[in-house]
């Protein structure tokens, strides 16, 4: 790694559940009028595929007003991510999110935002904005899709995405780019990882828990960052984030090729699986199993859950890959998903 990576490393405590709300306002030490600053919930979890709502609650309704949500982090590229306007009587949706968004109105003064079917991309921070003419104030609250982050590298090779080409790569792989949060999160729970990689933000970063000289020199351990790069002149890997899947991946001894994994998959009635989905049925359905197995981009892999003495000598739970083998060669498994 390039001994010149700067180390950046949180000055700050984060809480993941905070019970604390931000304010928006002109006067940061105004007390908020019309809006209920509550004392949990500031941030809320929820899972892929599941349903959430994003509490706002007013003290009392003003004459006339309206009340906007907006998607504010991740920021979007100079246009603001207005999810849903009211202004009491009827609602307006708008953009990607607005269709799965309504207000939940659970009584007269709750105009907290219920999203259906989440998405990767849900996750981030939403602002609550009452607008009473000339006066406004909002609250923000952050909704963290649960998952797993993963590093990818291209079948070519280390260090050959470009920023266009890592967004890319995680999508065929049922995943998206990781934010910088969902990066410092799994480096908390364990993630070490010496290549550098794209995150959503267009930075690169590496995550390292045990500093050694094969890893950027013997620095402290932290979030390691080359800053934001050329996002078409320069080539990284990349760190992926995906969560629960509707369906399951299960495991068909082999051994087979590449195409004869694809087949045998087929006649389960499923498809090989893709990395993301390996990675949420290993987090979230705690597949475990030894022996390793094709998946859809051409690499071969194996999830641990406990490991064990005769599983490949790992010390600890992970996906682990054998990388990408020649597709003809006969000695692993299939990794389903259905």
């Amino acid at each position: 790694m390039n001994f010149i990576a700067l180390l950046v490393i949180s000055a700050c405590f984060f809480s993941w559940n905070s019970a604390k709300y931000h304010h928006h306002n002109q006067d940061k030490d105004k007390e908020l009028k019309y809006l209920l600053e509550p004392l949990v919930y500031a941030e809320v979890t929820a899972r892929r595929g599941h349903t959430v709502v994003l509490p706002c609650v007013m003290r009392f309704k003003p004459s006339h007003y309206r009340v906007k949500w907006t998607k504010i982090e991740p920021p979007s590229q100079g246009v603001e991510n207005i999810v849903l306007i009211t202004n009491g009587h009827a609602d307006k949706q708008y953009g990607s999110v607005g269709p799965r968004a309504s207000l939940l109105r659970a009584h007269n003064l709750d105009v907290s935002l219920r999203l259906t079917d989440l998405e990767l991309e849900d996750d981030g921070s939403y602002r609550c904005e009452l607008i009473n003419g000339i006066e406004d104030e909002s609250v923000i609250i952050t909704l963290r899709i649960e998952g797993v982050v993963f590093p990818y590298q291209s079948h070519h090779g280390r260090y050959r995405f470009t920023f266009f080409d890592a967004k890319e790569a995680c999508a065929e792989q049922d995943a998206t780019l990781a934010t910088y949060k969902q990066l410092y999160r799994a480096w908390t729970e364990g993630l070490d990882w010496c290549n550098a990689g794209w995150l959503s933000d267009g930075t690169v970063n590496y995550p390292v828990l045990q500093p050694r000289p094969a890893c950027g020199g013997d620095l402290l351990s932290g979030i390691r960052s080359y800053g934001p790069r050329h996002k078409t002149r320069d080539h990284y890997d990349a760190f992926c984030f995906t969560s629960t899947t509707k369906g399951s991946v299960f495991f068909i001894p082999g051994p087979f090729s590449s195409a004869e994994a694809e087949r045998a998959c087929r006649r389960d009635g499923a498809s090989l699986a893709k990395v993301g989905q390996i990675y949420s049925s290993w987090k979230f359905q705690q597949l475990d199993h030894c022996d390793g197995g094709w998946l859809q981009d051409g690499s071969v892999r194996f999830p641990i859950i406990n490991p064990r003495e005769h599983c490949g000598g790992i010390a600890e739970p992970g996906v682990r890959s054998f990388g990408y083998l020649g597709k003809s060669l006969r000695l692993y498994g299939a990794y389903c998903y259905r």
